[in-house]
């Protein structure tokens, strides 16, 4: 059964709502694919990619990101198809955009499947005179014959939607067809889509996501389509969403409509015909499935009058959900301790899924209700590990399971979450030498007295005497955990060349749960900040590295963090990667799709919030004549998540105030930054480039 995760991540479309500031001299910078924006970018990778480029390091260091990115042992990332084969999509070499194939289970576990190319990207591209990247396919239950592939032009977040017979391997003749946009939608049965889209161009919240739900029948015109939901334009969030539950079988059970009132808070309805009625939920709560008749919800805030907690995992009776939708009662499923979170729920034919966090290592714990009481069992897989669900069957109770720690290479599982065996299906080759480093899990303390984990990467021996290369990764936001994950490229590009690779667990993430993630929220958000402050002292309080020797690197919400470390801590920090950042946060909400995120970062309107975001906003806060070390800025031009108005006015602010920076954008590639496996090589050899030129020379 399809998993809900329990992080919201930044997602977005392009520029919406309100204008630009008057006295923002950059702002003619917000038009994405504008002449003269294109025209300052190109200028910029003209003048900076060479400094990277022409360094006698860049061609070996591409040469193994390339050779990692493409290599042809790597391990498939299969999930359960409907006709009890295992489905993957594939990229490498030959294969650059990729293909969606098919294997037997059987056939997969002898280690050499028997592929059937299901779709070819490349072809598909080549055909269309289209620069295709694969955004998923969205299968009709039982069977999975039927799906609706998203197809997105050089890898925008907004896709095109075509109905695909996996039995023909043919787009379906006058099937179902969606242009681009920024599309909501599931199967209600083989002739029925629940549907949520830009059915004119005001049908859009300001943030640019659709808020109108419509049943589609096949073959009706849009305008034909029947509406039973709307949101208002004023809605945060992702836009409305469609929830369609289902049980072992494929019989839906249950729509529900999601109607995000910010990044966090939403409300939800139960469809009753051509009905919606408001479900008596906490605004902050994820429904995660269905399991025989119950209801499955994640709490991220408290619910006092329910007697439940956030980070709480419960229950309800559908039937009584239907018969008193205004006054629902939850039974505890899990409640997790204070080192807990969790962080995936599937459903299999007869068994509740939960993968968890516990001081940000990983468990897999499997529920069976008997006698309306929930117990479980913890499946045998390997400890300290990061361990995630890739696919969890309808047919049986067998998970695909993935497992990674910093330095054992993934491992793919074949689990049973009846029996709580599992057998392993694929092993990483080993991508460097993992024998000549360690691991260690430190603590900071943080301005607020808080503790702070924080693991750090190292060769055996390390000499704590402060000059070590140290490379330091963090997010800190939008309630996404990072845990520990086997990076063939950091081993390789950075370990092995010398350095040191710690990744920072600091609060607005997911590590320890709702708490963990509502502590860095709005007017709270210096508490991220200071515990990514409080990880750099520590690792130079310890004498792993100094300032000079310590570089940073962080994307999307983590360029936020690299571009207020910059700003606060210069000091600190020698070697700076700001990765597809939010840069300008006061006017964040006109950017993109930044009124989705005013749940996270508050609301530039509210003078109370507009306030604190002057305190860190790094736009603002840059400043002339400081001790600002040489930073690299990335972004992409098919960016239409976070937009790259923010790298572009962050570069164009330091040109104007005279310090030397290194920028690239590329002209594809979405949030991602890179749209194939040849320019995410690229986009790793220049960073590993420009790192080691910081901090090793």
């Amino acid at each position: 059964m399809k998993m809900r995760l329990v992080a919201t991540l930044l997602a977005g479309v392009f520029l919406m709502g309100a204008t630009a500031p008057d006295d923002d001299p950059y702002a003619w910078m917000e038009e994405i694919e504008g002449a003269r924006a294109l025209d300052w970018a190109k200028a910029e990778n003209a003048r900076s990619l060479p400094q990277l480029q022409n360094d006698p390091r860049y061609a070996g260091l591409y040469a193994d990101a390339l050779k990692i990115a493409t290599a042809k042992d790597r391990i498939p990332n299969v999930d359960f198809g409907g006709d009890g084969a295992l489905r993957d999509y594939w990229q490498d070499a030959e294969h650059v955009r990729g293909i969606w194939r098919t294997a037997s289970l059987d056939s997969y576990r002898t280690g050499a499947p028997e592929w059937r190319t299901i779709l070819d990207i490349d072809a598909l591209s080549k055909a269309e005179n289209a620069n295709w990247v694969w955004k998923g396919a969205d299968c009709l239950r039982p069977d999975e014959r039927y799906c609706l592939v998203s197809l997105s032009n050089g890898g925008k977040d907004a896709v095109e939607v075509r109905e695909f017979d996996t039995a023909t391997g043919k787009f379906v003749e006058g099937g179902f067809k969606l242009s681009e946009g920024k599309h909501r939608f599931d199967w209600i049965d083989k002739d029925t889509l629940f549907l949520v889209t830009d059915w004119t161009k005001a049908d859009v919240t300001t943030s640019g996501y659709p808020f109108i739900a419509k049943i589609l029948k096949r073959g009706q015109p849009l305008s034909a389509a029947k509406q039973v939901f709307s949101g208002t334009r004023e809605d945060g969030g992702y836009g409305v969403q469609p929830i369609v539950l289902r049980d072992a079988a494929g019989k839906v059970q249950a729509v529900v409509i999601q109607r995000p009132l910010d990044t966090f808070n939403a409300e939800y309805y139960l469809l009753a015909g051509d009905r919606p009625l408001r479900l008596d939920l906490p605004k902050k709560s994820s429904i995660q499935g269905y399991l025989d008749g119950r209801l499955i919800v994640s709490l991220e805030e408290d619910w006092a009058a329910r007697g439940m907690k956030e980070g709480d995992l419960v229950d309800f009776d559908l039937a009584a959900v239907r018969a008193k939708p205004d006054a629902l009662a939850p039974s505890l499923v899990l409640r997790p301790t204070e080192t807990q979170s969790v962080e995936q729920v599937a459903t299999t034919k007869t068994r509740l899924v939960v993968s968890l966090l516990d001081n940000v290592k990983g468990q897999v714990l499997s529920f069976q209700r008997k006698g309306g009481t929930w117990t479980s069992a913890r499946l045998d897989l390997p400890k300290d590990s990061t361990i995630g669900i890739a696919s969890a069957s309808d047919a049986d109770d067998r998970l695909i399971v993935n497992v990674a720690s910093f330095l054992t290479p993934n491992s793919q599982w074949l689990a049973d979450a009846s029996s709580g065996k599992s057998d392993q299906l694929r092993t990483l080759p080993d991508r460097f030498d993992a024998s000549k480093f360690a691991v260690e899990q430190h603590w900071a303390v943080s301005k607020d007295g808080t503790k702070v984990p924080y693991f750090v990467v190292h060769a055996k021996g390390m000499k704590l005497d402060g000059t070590n290369p140290t490379l330091l990764n963090a997010y800190g936001g939008f309630l996404v955990s990072q845990s520990p994950a086997y990076s063939g490229a950091i081993g390789k590009l950075w370990l092995e060349k010398g350095g040191v690779f710690v990744v920072a667990n600091i609060r607005g993430g997911g590590e320890f749960g709702p708490r963990w993630h509502n502590a860095g929220l709005k007017l709270n958000r210096m508490r991220v900040y200071d515990d990514f402050f409080a990880v750099s002292e520590d690792l130079i309080a310890r004498k792993i590295t100094n300032p000079k020797k310590l570089g940073i690197m962080g994307g999307s919400n983590g360029g936020l963090l690299m571009g207020v470390a910059l700003t606060k801590h210069p000091e600190l920090y020698n070697a700076i990667v700001i990765q597809v950042p939010l840069f300008d946060m006061i006017g964040y909400d006109h950017i993109g799709a930044g009124a989705s995120w005013i749940g996270e970062y508050g609301d530039p309107k509210v003078p109370e919030e507009r306030a604190m975001l002057m305190t860190y906003s790094p736009y603002q806060n840059l400043k002339p004549g400081q001790p600002y070390p040489r930073v690299f800025i990335e972004t992409s031009t098919k960016d239409d998540r976070v937009h790259p108005a923010h790298a572009r006015k962050a570069a164009a602010r330091m040109k104007e105030y005279g310090y030397d920076f290194l920028y690239y954008e590329n002209i594809d590639g979405g949030h991602a930054a890179a749209a194939n496996l040849n320019e995410r090589a690229m986009r790793q050899a220049l960073e590993y480039t420009y790192l080691q030129q910081r901090l090793m020379d």
